[in-house]
């Protein structure tokens, strides 16, 4: 009898939790949600959050707040996020860097895989390799066989040591049996600063960025690390089709929170980010920019981050690469 009481007990206590997190999803959000970015303003990623924190806002009935938190290569933000109430009304800007921290940095205070609740992927943006308008190669095939013909003489620039950028090319090169030296720069501005003064032979930027310069004929742009090319740039063609079969990387933006936030919550989010994802006031600015759409499900972007986190920490492991 006490067995059965007991047994009782718990699928009473079960049912009542069950009806307070749907209860809680019915109701959500009852008070302003912030949305914590752990890098610096002013970037693309800044522009599209704001897009996407204006039409949560509209869909959803309350304020989608944004709030900078900066600091240790967006190692305080993200701190700060995992260490908050896990009910929904604090969210993270999730970015490729995101999967790179547990490979590069020692003793994080949080652990990406266990702290955190995937929501949606919002979008993507493919890169794009670029030489100097006098380099000897007209596309990437010509330039994998003369990095092939000059191993380790070949300036190819990084934004930081150890960051997405940096491990993406070095993947790529690795992919490709290909030896070049890295050249590490803390902003992208003085990495095309020296692209465009001949200092550097290559380098991967993003496709907004790298259109423009191409088009204007200040650089070579030989392949676009999308698996098609990109919609805004028809004309230039995947890296994988110039001899890098394995090769298929785009930059990507999501949106998370703390692990704990209730099933249901979780799901009302990806729903309105999905949906978020789909409206032609945020598609259509940001298509013209070059990002690619997404609003996956909390599955879908979960298991991109996995993925990704064991892609870099072999990566790493096997070059021996540390982080600046």
């Amino acid at each position: 009898m006490r067995a059965l009481f007991f047994l009782a007990a718990t699928l009473i206590a079960l049912l009542i939790s069950d009806s307070t997190w749907a209860q809680g999803a019915d109701t959500y959000p009852a008070k302003p949600v912030t949305i914590v970015i752990p890098i610096a303003s002013g970037g693309p990623t800044d522009f599209e959050i704001r897009l996407y924190a204006q039409k949560m806002t509209e869909l959803m009935g309350k304020p989608f707040l944004i709030d900078f938190k900066v600091g240790g290569g967006s190692v305080l933000g993200t701190a700060f996020v995992a260490k908050s109430p896990a009910d929904g009304y604090t969210l993270l800007v999730i970015a490729g860097n995101f999967t790179v921290l547990p490979a590069v940095q020692k003793d994080l205070p949080f652990n990406t895989l266990k702290d955190f609740a995937p929501i949606s992927l919002m979008s993507e943006k493919p890169q794009i390799f670029l030489v100097n308008p006098s380099f000897p190669a007209k596309n990437f095939t010509e330039y994998l066989a003369y990095a092939r013909a000059n191993p380790g003489k070949l300036n190819i620039g990084a934004t930081s040591q150890g960051g997405i950028n940096h491990l993406m090319q070095v993947w790529l090169h690795t992919l490709a049996n290909a030896k070049v030296t890295y050249v590490p720069y803390k902003a992208q501005v003085q990495l095309m600063a020296d692209l465009l003064g001949g200092r550097l032979d290559g380098g991967a930027i993003a496709l907004n960025e790298a259109m423009s310069l191409a088009k204007a004929g200040k650089v070579r742009a030989l392949g676009t690390s999308a698996s098609a090319p990109p919609k805004v740039w028809p004309e230039i063609t995947p890296i994988k089709e110039q001899g890098v079969s394995h090769f298929d990387y785009m930059s990507w933006v999501g949106i998370g929170g703390p692990a704990g936030i209730p099933a249901p919550v979780i799901n009302k989010l990806a729903d309105n980010f999905a949906k978020t994802a789909r409206a032609p006031e945020v598609v259509t600015p940001l298509e013209a920019d070059g990002w690619v759409l997404v609003g996956s499900t909390p599955a879908q972007f979960r298991q991109l981050i996995v993925t990704q986190t064991e892609r870099w920490k072999k990566l790493v492991d096997d070059n021996g690469i540390t982080a600046e």
